[in-house]
């Protein structure tokens, strides 16, 4: 379904505000069913993308089959209304509900009832990582903006190619949780986001400039509320679109050229995971395909061995 760009913009870039490790699972196809049924329901991107996350994440916590037909059961929601909402209010359990099962509505094609199921599937990969030259121009650009719009393009580069980190963790992140080591390195300790972040070494400087100016203010558009809006990448990468033909700055596919690069220089998988915030190294699955195969002479370097 071809949607306006402001709303696609929304959609690829949102995460939770405190995204669970299994985000990164659930959220193509959270993102597909909302593409899916934005246009022909009455409510917002924004709000649909909410409930959902919130449903998914729920339903994986619980064993739910990762399927919109599963999710999107009468006794599925209700079960999520009522387990899964501790704290909300009544007004706001009774709009959950209905927007659940409108939203389950709209995907029945057939009207032929819940026990058709829900035909809708998850994309196949998660968006193409930028190439080395991408980054590099996207890097170029960011230094000719004007000065408070360069140290926010920066900022989310640096953070999302540079460290990985989810547009949710980009938005909360301040300047005072980057810690600067003898060696230079920039680190997020485990206490920040629960897992050991280190920057690459490309974007060290960058990240120590950035979070000696931000202090205890945000890194990525400092100033603003906390916590953040849900668009707040969305907006700012709307506004600030790279004249053709410069790629579009992106979140998402900045943190899948770390990612990928990191795959291309073979580091162990469950470093990578971990670092990701990945439940499993089963999740870089969906990332081999743009990691090139080995040559046969490094293949067989690494088979034999040392002495």
């Amino acid at each position: 379904m071809a949607l306006d760009a402001a709303t696609s913009s929304v959609i690829d870039a949102y995460a939770p505000r405190e995204p669970a490790p299994v985000w990164d699972e659930v959220a193509p196809l959270v993102k597909a069913l909302v593409t899916a049924t934005v246009e022909r329901v009455s409510y917002e991107a924004v709000d649909l993308l909410h409930v959902l996350a919130r449903l998914a994440i729920w339903a994986e916590g619980r064993g739910v089959a990762r399927e919109p037909a599963a999710w999107l059961t009468n006794e599925t929601i209700d079960a999520f209304v009522l387990t899964g909402c501790a704290g909300l209010k009544p007004n706001t359990l009774r709009t959950y509900r209905t927007w659940l099962r409108r939203i389950r509505d709209v995907l029945i094609w057939d009207g032929g009832g819940e026990g058709e199921g829900i035909r809708l599937s998850a994309p196949p990969a998660p968006a193409p990582p930028y190439e080395e030259g991408e980054i590099a121009t996207l890097r170029s650009w960011a230094g000719q903006l004007r000065p408070r719009t360069r140290l926010d393009a920066l900022a989310l580069l640096a953070l999302a190619d540079g460290m990985g980190l989810a547009p949710g963790e980009i938005a909360r992140l301040r300047g005072s949780q980057l810690r600067r080591t003898r060696s230079g390195a920039c680190v997020l300790d485990s206490n920040v986001l629960g897992r050991l972040l280190v920057a690459r070494a490309e974007w060290e400087e960058t990240l120590a400039e950035l979070a000696t100016r931000a202090g205890d203010d945000f890194l990525f558009r400092p100033g603003h509320q906390d916590p953040p809006p849900d668009n707040l990448i969305a907006s700012w990468t709307w506004e600030h679109r790279p004249d053709d033909p410069l790629p579009r700055v992106n979140a998402r596919r900045l943190r899948a050229s770390w990612i990928v690069s990191l795959m291309r220089r073979r580091i162990d998988p469950g470093v990578i995971a971990a670092a990701a915030g990945l439940s499993s190294t089963a999740s870089l699955a969906r990332y081999q395909h743009f990691v090139p195969p080995l040559s046969k002479e490094e293949t067989a370097r690494l088979l034999r061995g040392t002495r």
